[in-house]
């Protein structure tokens, strides 16, 4: 019986920046937004306790700023350790959380008595330990935890322990889609793996487009009635004629 040939070797899946090249003005665009929005860089903050950030991030997921600033303060005062919100359950923090207002407040509870859960399970009620992960294992270690998805996990790492992390929430979705840097048909995830793939992976570059971006999409590239004759981006926006018919 003859011998199969072997199947020639699959070429490599095009990487994202492969499938859409980045602009070669990138560098400007990101230039002009920090030095509009952000033209002193705060030093890099490295949380005593990157556990406490975590449950602020993880209530923060669907909420305001101000609810979360409010079921945080609540669950500190009602809970001077995490042992502490550990010991009492999630019906416990659950009620801490739906007195200080905002919803979800289930759902949270869950999440936040299931991390310190899986923490215990590991040894530690503390995520101290990721300063000494490289990136890739401090996400990693991140994103097994419940409720923290690659969102939560960037942001934590960008802004928590000074890595090079690139979160994309709406506004800078919406500022890079008028831009034509990404497609229209991207979800926030798939754009964060692009820019993680385009940008250059230094903390100080990507904290400060993170920063500016948003920056400008809650100041200038509105959601509705963008205020484009304001915009420092005005001559390289490809959108700004739709946006702005009567200028």
């Amino acid at each position: 019986m003859p011998r199969r040939s072997a199947l020639p070797p699959r070429a490599p899946r095009p990487t994202l920046a492969q499938q859409h090249p980045p602009r070669p003005d990138l560098g400007v665009i990101a230039a002009r937004l920090r030095e509009r929005y952000l033209p002193t860089l705060p030093a890099p903050r490295v949380s005593a306790e990157p556990l406490d950030d975590l449950i602020e991030a993880v209530l923060n997921q669907q909420n305001t700023r101000a609810t979360t600033e409010r079921q945080y303060a609540a669950l500190r005062r009602a809970y001077p350790t995490w042992d502490a919100a550990l010991a009492d359950g999630p019906d416990g923090i659950e009620a801490v959380l739906r007195d200080a207002g905002g919803g979800l407040a289930r759902v949270k509870a869950d999440y936040v008595w299931n991390i310190l859960y899986a923490l215990l399970e590991r040894g530690d009620l503390s995520l101290q330990h990721l300063r000494h992960l490289d990136d890739a294992d401090a996400r990693t270690a991140l994103e097994s935890l419940p409720g923290v998805g690659m969102k939560t996990a960037s942001a934590l790492l960008l802004f928590d322990l000074a890595r090079p992390a690139m979160p994309v929430d709406g506004h800078i979705d919406r500022v890079s889609k008028r831009l034509h840097l990404i497609p229209e048909r991207w979800n926030v995830l798939k754009a964060e793996r692009w820019y993680d793939e385009v940008l250059p992976r230094d903390w100080a570059q990507r904290y400060a487009y993170h920063v500016a971006t948003i920056r400008h999409g809650r100041e200038t590239c509105l959601t509705r009635a963008p205020r484009c004759n304001a915009c420092v981006l005005r001559d390289l926006c490809p959108s700004e004629p739709l946006l702005n018919p009567d200028a």
